[in-house]
């Protein structure tokens, strides 16, 4: 089995290369190029190709993919709303994702932005460095005995709840489908309900037609005023624009994110030498209550052997020709 790999980093390299020391059968390159229409042209003469949770599998990319002879899609990531599925499935290629690398990994991630943005630590670190050691505009509130609110309770979700609940917030969560695990410790309440109530919003719930643009100008105003909001699943459940319309009217506390609408060319990336012209980024990174990172929520030693230790099992699973439950099938 050949796969070339896309917009590998170094510690990409160092977790799958010290993974692979159980494979020796599976030949890898690795390219810092990510995966486009014009890189999907580099796949000819491998099996496989693994791609990152930014890489563009749109039709053409796909196309070209089926016309080299690839057979399997590898995601090292659980989100898949950047693949064309249909044309996957048309083509006969298998996509095969990893869809629990390390929940608490990002779980921990966003209440660290949760902490970080009603502590004002962020602004705390800056005023220390430079000797001023006064406390204005760094007063917080307790999450002890405030309320909770999880949209989304997969696993990420869930280990989301854990923490709320070990803080001593009360925990309402919304979702579809109920996680019988969380029995006793969160109460399951519409949408609007959790709005309303919650001190803290975090998001833990997948992008689809459903909840794109779930957070907006209507559920936004359905929000108690000065409630936290976090977002470490996908950027574009938040409408930015109304996002920022409610930062400005003071709807908001503070805002944690780890992903946003358009981080898709910032993500991983050194922008550090350019200006951000007409840039979202740049309009919420100018507000003070506002904590952004750079979806690195995933980012630990535990979830990126995870996310080697599952892409090399699915080859596996695809070489032998097993069903999986990372199977991704058109929506």
């Amino acid at each position: 089995m050949k796969i070339l790999f896309y917009d590998t980093k170094s510690y990409d390299k160092d977790s799958f290369t010290k993974e692979l020391e159980q494979y020796p059968d599976i030949e890898v390159k690795f390219l810092k190029a990510d995966l486009t229409p014009n890189t999907a042209e580099l796949s000819h003469g491998y099996d496989a190709v693994c791609a990152f949770v930014n890489s563009n599998i749109g039709t053409r990319t796909v196309e070209i993919l089926h016309e080299n002879g690839i057979k399997l899609i590898l995601m090292r990531c659980a989100g898949f709303n950047n693949v064309d599925l249909h044309t996957v499935h048309r083509l006969g290629i298998r996509i095969l994702r990893v869809p629990g690398y390390s929940p608490e990994a990002v779980a921990e991630h966003a209440m660290g932005l949760a902490l970080t943005v009603n502590r004002r630590l962020h602004k705390s670190y800056i005023k220390v460095r430079e000797n001023d050691f006064s406390l204005g505009s760094l007063m917080g509130f307790n999450f002890y005995q405030k309320t909770a609110g999880v949209v989304g309770t997969g696993k990420i979700g869930a280990a989301m709840v854990r923490i709320c609940h070990g803080f001593g917030m009360k925990v309402l969560a919304y979702d579809v489908h109920e996680n019988p695990s969380l029995k006793g410790i969160a109460e399951y309440v519409p949408l609007d309900q959790l709005l309303a109530q919650s001190d803290l919003v975090s998001l833990h719930c997948p992008l689809t037609d459903n909840t794109y643009h779930l957070i907006n100008r209507d559920t936004i105003q359905k929000m108690k005023d000065g409630v936290i909001l976090v977002n470490t699943s996908r950027g574009a459940l938040v409408k930015t624009e109304d996002l920022i319309e409610g930062i400005r009217a003071r709807k908001f506390f503070g805002v944690g994110l780890d992903v946003y609408e358009e981080e898709t060319p910032n993500v991983f990336e050194d922008r550090s030498d350019e200006i951000l012209e007409h840039s979202v980024t740049a309009r919420l990174l100018s507000f003070p209550n506002v904590m952004i990172t750079s979806h690195q929520g995933f980012f630990t030693k535990e979830a990126l052997a995870n996310i080697a230790q599952t892409t090399l099992g699915n080859v596996r699973m695809f070489e032998k020709g097993e069903e999986s439950p990372n199977d991704v099938h058109p929506q």
